[in-house]
Parts: C-alpha cells; structure tokens; sequence
C-alpha cells in the first residue's frame, strides 16, 4: 500500500531578515491512492518565525501541520526536492538531514535536489503531525524554487526512480549500440552516406539526453550544480531539433534546405533567448520547432511523392499526440524514440536503393567485362590481324614471329583485367603499347607513344585509353610527314585528378565532337562503376588532332 501527498510550499523569502513566511494555499483534503486513504493538512503557522540570530542570517523554517487519518503498512517516508542545506523534524524530532545547514563558524555544505528520509513507526501514527524544515541557501540565495514534499512508504519513494530509470536505461543502451553501429557503417563504408554520420549522431545525443535526465536517481547532485544539468540537457535538445529536421531534409531532398535550415536556427536562437533561464519550457519549445520544421519538410515530400514520407507523417503526429496526454519527460522521449524509428524506416528503404542499384551494377560490371573481350576478339578485327599475320609470316618469318608474340601478350593482359574494376596505369599503358605494336604490323604504320607526369600508383578503370587509343586509329590518318603520334599526360589538384589523352594526326571526319558509339559509352560505363557521378570525360576535336579528357573528381 503506498501513500502519496505531494505538498508544495512556496519560499517567499531565502533569508531571515524577512520575518514572516507566507505559504501558498492548498485544498484541505486529497485523496491518495487506491486504498481511499486520506491526508488531511492544515497550514497553520501560528506561533513559528523565522529564526535569526546575530550569528546567523540566512536560517529559516519551513513546515506544514497535517493529519494522518490512516496509518499505512510500510515505512513513512519522505521525499523532499529543493534548494539549500536542510534538517528535517517530524513532531518536533529530528529524522535527517540534507547537507549542512549553515552556522557559526560553519559553512553551508549543499544539499542534492532531491533526498529521502524514512519515519520511524513510532512516530507515524494516526493524528496531527507537524513536518519542519531548518534550512539555508546561502550559495543560491536569489533563486527561489517550490520546495516539493512527496509522503509515500519509504520502500515505494525508493523503488519507483529505479524502475523507471531501468526501463529509460534499456532504452539509452539500444541507442548507444545504434550509434557505434552506424558511425562503424559510415566510416567502413566506399560511399560516406551524410546521413549514416547524421543518424549515428542523432542516436549519440539522444543516449546522452537520456542519461542526462535520469541521471539524478543515481548520482548525488548537489543543488549548486542543478542548473548545469538543465543547461546541458538544453543544448542537447537545440542540436536534436537542428539534426532531425536535417536529417529528412538530406532524405527527402528538400530543395529550400538551406533556407529552412536558416530559419530553423534562427527560430531556436530566439526561443532561447526569450525564454533563457527557463529550462523546461526551452525544452518543450525546441522539440515544438523541431515537430514544426519537420512537418513542413514531410508535407513537402508527401507532395513530392518521396517514399516514406506518409510513414514519417503517422510517426510525427503520434508524437504531437503522445505528447498532449503524458507527462512531458515521458511523451519526449516516446516522441523521439517514433522519430528515430521513422528514420530506421526511411534508412531500409535507403539500403534498398543501394541494393537494387549494386545488383544494377555487377550487372553492368559483368555485361562491361564481356564488352571488353568482345571488343579484341570481334570477326573483323580476328579476320584483318590473322591476314596481316600471314603476309608477314610469308613475307618475313623474324617479324612475323614479333607479330605473333605482340597479340599474345595484348590478348594476355586483356585476360588477366578482364575481372578487375580498377587496375594499376602502367598496366593500362602497357596495354595500350602492345595494341600499338599489333596495330603497327597490321596497317605498317609508325606509331608512337609519349607520357608524362605517370603516377605509377594511381589506379584507373581497365581498357579506358585503349579505347580511346582504337578511336583515334581508326578516324584519323597520319599527318603530311607520316608520323602518327598519341600522348598520355596526368595532373592532379586538390579537387579532382586528370588523364589528358592527346592524338597527333589528321581527322578523317571534320565535325565538331566524336560520340565514339559503343566505345564512349563504354568508358563512360566504366567510370560509373567505379566513381559514381564523381568524373567527367569529354573528347573533342583540335588543331592538332584529337584530345580526350577524363577528371575523376576526389572532392
């Protein structure tokens, strides 16, 4: 059987050069519990002053006379939450004390906010009580606060922080798990997604809140550092309702992001601002602004025809609901607990794209690799090698052998990078000489092959400039003095790294670019397979011939 009154008494003055203390005034009956107990109180303050010396200034009385009409089965205790140092007397004996009171030639020693004192059985009986408080604030003395007494059995003042705690401690652990989780996922993971990082973040703050709130059923805080727990819990709320609307603005694409975001923080610096010193409605305000932007953000994608975006919508009207029937330490945290779960949701449908779109992508990758094969193995090119091979064979046995050994080799390296997205440039090179090599015995031309500035460890997706290579042999000519020449030139910058592919010949066909058909498309295939839309690849023609160019952008 548990007891509750929750008795509030206002303390209209913090120090005894007052001399009187008003108290607020309160019905005379309240019905506790289930079991029809009933407490009766009485705040008659006939006969009390405060108590002043000239030692000591800053002691004063609270107290409340109330009548026990039923004695309950446990202990009587007494929870009591407020500021300053105090003894506690019931009828006039002492149960406890919260902190040291100050004294002569003694400092105050703070109190927490909260303590608990058990009554003895022999003082709990059934009549008129009188509860007092000695007390002093000498470290906060303009501050004043509701002192809130809480009558339960001791037992049940005890246990109810630690059952609700359990359950807030469960829920701040799954949190902490998803945000190692996630920031592991974003910092393992080719493509940095911004809003893993955003949600691991979202998760480590909410943990952070949880723990910050409920902190006080286990850790002693003393009544000095109360506000500092508040002020931290503040900005722990700001930055929730600055990543949340974030969040689903990068989700949802919202185009005005910019601008929404601005005015987002704008509305939470005002709300601070306007409401600074008042913690628990800074509070409510922010996660207000927060549901607010959201919505805007939500209907937005809903008009948009965004996935998810009716899903997100229940799971933010709930919360506007939840919150206007609980408790709001409760209802804050249910709503942000239906938040993060939209965001999980939206997350799956997220991983599905990228799913959908890797499957796209080995099949790309797997179609690329049957192109590239295709590409030096096709009837005409097989058919115009192995005649030229003949001739030589016929005409030059030594040559023909060098021939024969050139088509090896190129068909050896087109095997062995045939299954890689991405291999070293000197192997790309080398490929490149060798189809020169082969091409030289065909068509009895002199090919030649410059580079420069080759950063032998840079990586590059296979047969690219072998493709541009077999461009410019097949839509140019030698110039008037016979020389046919390529050039492979790279630079690098902060930003982004260039091939520059440079042709030294006559252009067969005078237009102003050259699509290169399956072979444009090819590389352009081949350079979404390994960098997404990070490059850009442009050929165009010069007055030196033909100059093809690819950027792979690193930012």
């Amino acid at each position: 059987m548990r007891n509750c009154f929750f008795l509030f008494v206002m303390l209209c003055c913090l120090s005894s050069c007052k001399p009187d203390i008003s108290f607020k005034d309160y019905p005379p009956v309240y019905k506790i519990g289930d079991d029809q107990t009933w407490v009766r109180n009485d705040f008659n303050d006939t006969g009390w002053t405060a108590e002043r010396g000239n030692t000591n200034s800053h002691i004063f009385w609270v107290r409340a006379k109330l009548d026990l009409i039923k004695r309950p089965e446990a202990q009587l205790g007494l929870k009591i939450e407020g500021f300053g140092a105090f003894d506690v007397y019931w009828d006039g004996k002492y149960i406890g004390s919260n902190g040291q009171v100050i004294g002569k030639n003694r400092p105050e020693i703070p109190g927490s906010s909260t303590s608990y004192f058990g009554i003895p059985d022999s003082l709990a009986q059934i009549g008129s009580h009188l509860v007092a408080l000695r007390a002093s604030q000498a470290h906060l003395p303009k501050v004043h606060r509701i002192i809130n007494v809480d009558l339960s059995s001791y037992e049940s003042l005890l246990r109810q922080p630690l059952i609700v705690t359990s359950f807030m401690n469960l829920m701040a652990g799954a949190f902490l798990i998803a945000a190692i989780y996630y920031l592991f996922l974003y910092v393992n993971s080719k493509v940095k997604q911004f809003t893993v990082l955003i949600f691991a973040v979202i998760c480590f703050l909410f943990f952070a809140l949880l723990i910050l709130e409920y902190i006080k059923f286990y850790v002693k805080i003393p009544y000095t550092h109360f506000f500092l727990r508040l002020e931290l819990i503040g900005w722990l709320t700001f930055s929730l309702a600055m990543l949340v609307p974030l969040y689903f603005t990068i989700q949802f694409k919202f185009k005005r992001k910019k601008i929404l975001m601005g005015l987002l923080f704008v509305s939470l610096g005002a709300i601070y601002i306007f409401n600074f010193g008042h913690y628990d409605i800074t509070a409510i305000y922010y996660s207000l602004a927060m549901w607010g932007f959201s919505l805007v953000i939500v209907f937005n994608a809903i008009y948009q025809k965004e996935k998810g975006g009716i899903i997100v919508l229940i799971g933010l009207l709930l919360g506007i609901l939840i919150n206007q029937y609980l408790f709001y330490d409760f209802s804050l945290f249910i709503s942000f607990c239906l938040i993060v779960l939209c965001m999980l949701y939206l997350h799956t449908i997220q991983m599905k794209v990228i799913e959908e779109e890797y499957q796209s992508s080995l099949l790309l990758s797997s179609k690329l690799k049957m192109e590239l094969i295709k590409k030096n193995i096709q009837p005409h090119f097989i058919k115009n090698t192995l005649t030229s091979l003949i001739d030589w064979v016929e005409e030059s046995p030594k040559e023909g052998a060098a021939f024969i050994q050139a088509l090896a080799d190129e068909f050896d390296i087109i095997n062995s990078i045939s299954e890689q997205a991405l291999i070293p440039i000197k192997q790309e090179i080398e490929l490149c000489k060798k189809h020169l090599s082969v091409m030289q015995f065909r068509k009895e031309i002199n090919y030649q092959w410059e580079e420069g500035g080759i950063d032998e460890h840079e990586l590059i997706p296979p047969a690219l400039l072998l493709t541009i290579l077999e461009n410019g042999i097949t839509h140019s000519a030698p110039l008037a003095d016979g020389s046919f020449k390529f050039k492979l030139s790279f630079s690098s910058t902060v930003g982004y790294k260039q091939y520059t592919f440079e042709t030294f010949a006559e252009n067969r066909i005078k237009i102003k670019s050259r699509n290169g058909g399956n072979g444009f498309i090819y590389i352009k295939a081949r350079l979404t397979e390994s960098y997404g839309d990070n490059w850009m690849f442009k050929s165009n023609e010069n007055t030196q011939g033909w100059i093809s160019i690819i950027r792979i952008y690193t930012k």
